[in-house]
């Protein structure tokens, strides 16, 4: 029996878009070389529906695309709706609820998958010379992208060599040969670390890539759990019900039965081949293509009239910004609070390409700490940047909480008015960070160091508690009974109804 609702069967997710009005079924021909990854992009910078192309022009008759799957909407049920029905939630949930039900999972006890005999993703099985992956409308997604991308929002599954550990994680794949892909395997994403310890066994890594993937799976898929936590338990835990797996036709992996599209192999442990360039997540394209290890895939297994998914990575917001900046979020929560640090919130915003992150600081807590500003920020930068979670993200904003800093025009505010220049930043030139932040210089790619940095925006008198003055506007500066008023009038005074 095929498992369903919108967090663990993606066929059902993009049902629910449909029917909320937060997608379009596109029945005109469309190319997926640049004509739907130029629809897919001018959907997020307009906040568009998500576009399902079900006429391509390339690859075999019958496989579709859905664009956009974690774009903001303008819908006036809410901006993040597309978003909230990856876990199920009502697409109403607001940022601050929607952390705190990925926070309070992380606090659960995993619930195991359960092993199915056969699912929808084994309704079409493709062996050896009969693969030919060009079969799929593999897009070229920017016209400065050196190859097609299959795997832009998929995750890849992989285990240790004593069988203990089994990881989920994202990462994206391009288009090499008919039956080859290539990609990154960084030493410090949880595939590398698994490549790695194959590598040392001069091995190739058992491998699958699932696109299409249950929503809620790829969301913890991109979430920086520690090492050694599987993200199927977390799962479980997150939507109350087990994850139904199925066995691969080749290596004994387990992938989500309800995937849309499993690729199954393995990834050489000394044979690379060119990737890249490809249009990135922190909103720039760079020249030039870079050894990365090759994906070997040996079976292809699929449903009908597939559905692959795709992110169009560039200026946010878009799935990078989204679903991971999102999960990004709630790991940096947890791992704040679970420190003692006086924090109530924690936001990548999605416009800051996940280049920096937001911790909202209870004032009255920090005063009773008797903590500085350096004190502070030293903490949170030991925190945070010694963490998985902080590797990802090189800046921290610490802001007070009289500040939403879900809402980017307040932060900006914040930012502006508070932050006080030459001794309101802290710079960690030693502390670890990916290196694919676009300022970093050459050495501190080399390394993997630098570029990490916290910026208070907490004025002095917050540091004892006192407040910063009265914030001039609708909520802070006029009495009950007339915001009241205004708001039951706004119609009658000739204004459009405010979502």
């Amino acid at each position: 029996m095929t498992q369903h609702g919108s967090a663990l069967n993606f066929r059902d997710f993009v049902q629910e878009l449909l029917d909320s009005g937060d997608a379009v079924d596109i029945q005109e021909p469309v190319s997926p070389t640049l004509e739907a990854g130029a629809i897919t992009r001018r959907v997020y910078e307009t906040r568009s529906a998500a576009p399902l192309f079900g006429n391509l022009t390339e690859g075999d008759a019958g496989f579709r695309i859905l664009g956009a799957p974690a774009g903001l909407s303008t819908l006036k049920d809410g901006a993040y709706g597309r978003i909230a029905t990856h876990f199920g939630l009502p697409r109403d949930t607001a940022p601050r609820a929607l952390l705190e039900h990925l926070v309070s999972a992380m606090h659960a006890d995993p619930v195991a998958p359960r092993v199915v005999e056969t699912g929808p993703c084994k309704e079409n099985v493709v062996r050896g010379n009969d693969i030919d992956l060009r079969r799929f409308p593999v897009p070229l997604l920017h016209e400065q992208d050196g190859g097609r991308y299959l795997g832009t929002y998929g995750f890849h599954v992989v285990r240790t060599p004593d069988g203990e550990w089994t990881s989920w994680s994202v990462a994206r794949t391009m288009l090499n040969t008919r039956d080859t892909l290539v990609g990154p395997a960084m030493p410090q994403q949880h595939i590398g670390m698994i490549h790695q310890m194959w590598r040392e066994k001069g091995e190739p890594t058992p491998w699958a890539m699932v696109l299409g993937a249950p929503p809620a799976a790829l969301a913890a898929a991109g979430m920086p759990l520690p090492a050694g936590v599987d993200e199927d338990g977390y799962v479980g835990a997150l939507t109350g019900s087990p994850v139904e797996v199925v066995r691969t036709e080749t290596n004994g992996l387990y992938v989500p039965a309800n995937a849309e599209i499993v690729l199954e192999g393995w990834i050489s442990h000394d044979e690379t081949a060119p990737e890249g360039p490809m249009g990135e997540y922190h909103g720039y394209s760079f020249s030039g293509s870079r050894p990365q290890p090759v994906f070997h895939v040996e079976a292809v297994t699929h449903r009908n009239e597939a559905i692959l998914p795709v992110c169009v990575a560039g200026l946010p917001p878009e799935e990078n910004h989204t679903i991971w900046g999102t999960m990004i979020s709630a790991t940096s929560l947890d791992v704040l609070r679970s420190a003692g640090l006086p924090v109530s919130m924690a936001w990548c915003s999605y416009e800051a390409a996940t280049c920096w992150i937001a911790v909202s600081v209870d004032t009255r807590r920090l005063a009773e700490t008797g903590m500085g500003e350096k004190e502070l920020a030293d903490a949170v930068a030991g925190v945070l940047f010694g963490s998985h979670t902080g590797w990802l993200v090189p800046k921290v904003v610490l802001v007070a909480d009289d500040i939403d800093i879900t809402d980017i025009d307040q932060l900006v505010w914040a930012i502006a008015t508070r932050y006080h220049p030459g001794t309101g930043e802290y710079v960690y030139p030693q502390a670890p960070g990916i290196p694919m932040v676009p300022y970093l210089t050459e050495e501190e790619v080399r390394t993997g160091r630098g570029g990490k940095s916290v910026m208070s925006c907490l004025l002095p008198g917050q540091f004892e508690g006192r407040a910063a003055g009265v914030t001039a506007s609708f909520a802070n500066s006029f009495p009950d009974d007339v915001r009241q008023r205004v708001i039951e009038n706004w119609a009658d005074y000739g204004f459009p109804e405010v979502s």
